[in-house]
């Protein structure tokens, strides 16, 4: 049986519906699966023992070159998917872009959210078995299993997050990136300041708080992550906050995003994909929710820490707000540094 996953993107979805395929691998071990995904994600997933293949998606890449190029990627994609013969489609993203390439996959089977579930209505053309979402299906990873277990029927209990898989090359760049850092016997707490939402975001007075405590009062020093040049340059305002003991990852490659965030005894963040990176690999989180709502999105388990702003507006979903300022302050930096010290309390008895 050949099964195709249609998670296009973003970083974060795509990690939330790792569930979906231990599920199927789980009730189905003899399946060969592959995954849909937007080609600058594919090395996220690629090699993972649970799947068969990655097919990458160039959306974003034909889009920069115009109309031709999209339609030409877009018939050359289909063509190599339609080839496969697949048996099963899970669409887990419940757009149109992902219902466009589930529809024309071939497959006989295709499972999608119902009406209620989808982010765009024309995605409920693509598919013929439609799935309702249940009480037990809040969570943004449980809708994702919820349609791999319509698909393969079972009563096991699903994974909270992940698995994700680790490279050992990254593993090893990792280890010696650290090494030349100065990391040894002592706990690493990692930063994640950016979002793709402005109003996602910790203020960056408050991130200078929360280092200026774990430097000086909690005698760590945390490490600063960094998407793009903007992250960069905020990485820099809040790690002088750290006298020197603040520093800064210098960016390498997806997998070795994720192999850092695995050796990572701590990471602290937004709703955001590294937050979810560390959950899929085991690494405990403390997550700061604004505009979006942790319990739906957030990593679950007692490894892990949720603070929601307080105001009656959120979760609010709104990407700009007259209120911004007022949202990101009433998460204070002592309730962070709570939440650090009730994870990291065993791992610093332990590095003493």
């Amino acid at each position: 049986m050949r099964v195709l996953i249609v998670k296009i993107s973003a970083l974060g979805d795509v990690i939330h519906a790792l569930p979906a395929l231990d599920w199927i691998k789980g009730r189905h071990p003899e399946a060969e699966v592959d995954w849909l995904v937007e080609e600058g994600l594919a090395s996220l997933i690629e090699g993972h023992p649970l799947l068969r293949r990655v097919q990458p998606l160039g959306l974003k890449r034909w889009r920069r070159k115009g109309i031709g190029a999209v339609l030409s990627g877009l018939r050359r994609t289909i063509t190599r998917l339609r080839r496969q013969r697949y048996d099963v489609v899970l669409d887990l993203q419940g757009n149109c872009k992902s219902g466009l390439f589930t529809l024309l996959c071939g497959a006989p089977r295709r499972y999608g959210l119902c009406r209620e579930g989808v982010r765009e209505w024309p995605n409920l053309l693509a598919t013929n078995r439609k799935v309702a979402l249940g009480p037990d299906s809040h969570h943004v990873s449980d809708r994702s299993v919820a349609i791999a277990r319509e698909a393969f029927p079972g009563d096991a209990r699903p994974r909270l997050a992940g698995p994700l898989h680790l490279t050992a090359s990254a593993e090893e760049a990792v280890a010696a990136q650290l090494q030349s850092l100065g990391y040894a016997n002592e706990p690493l707490v990692v930063l994640q300041y950016g979002t793709t939402w402005v109003t996602k975001l910790w203020p960056l007075e408050s991130w200078q708080q929360l280092v200026r405590c774990l430097v000086a009062e909690k005698g760590l020093r945390p490490l600063l992550i960094w998407g793009n040049d903007a992250e960069q340059q905020a990485c820099r305002i809040i790690a002088e906050s750290g006298k020197g003991q603040a520093l800064i990852w210098p960016r390498g490659t997806l997998p070795e995003l994720v192999a850092l965030l695995a050796r990572a005894d701590l990471v602290v963040g937004g709703d955001t994909g590294p937050i979810h990176i560390a959950a899929a690999v085991g690494t405990a989180t403390v997550s700061l929710f604004r505009v979006t709502d942790g319990t739906r999105n957030g990593p679950r388990g007692d490894n892990h820490r949720q603070l929601q702003a307080p105001l009656d507006c959120s979760p609010c979903l709104r990407k700009s707000c007259e209120r911004d300022a007022e949202c990101g302050h009433s998460i204070k930096a002592d309730q962070v540094v709570a939440a650090i010290d009730s994870l990291l309390k065993r791992c610093v008895q332990q590095f003493a």
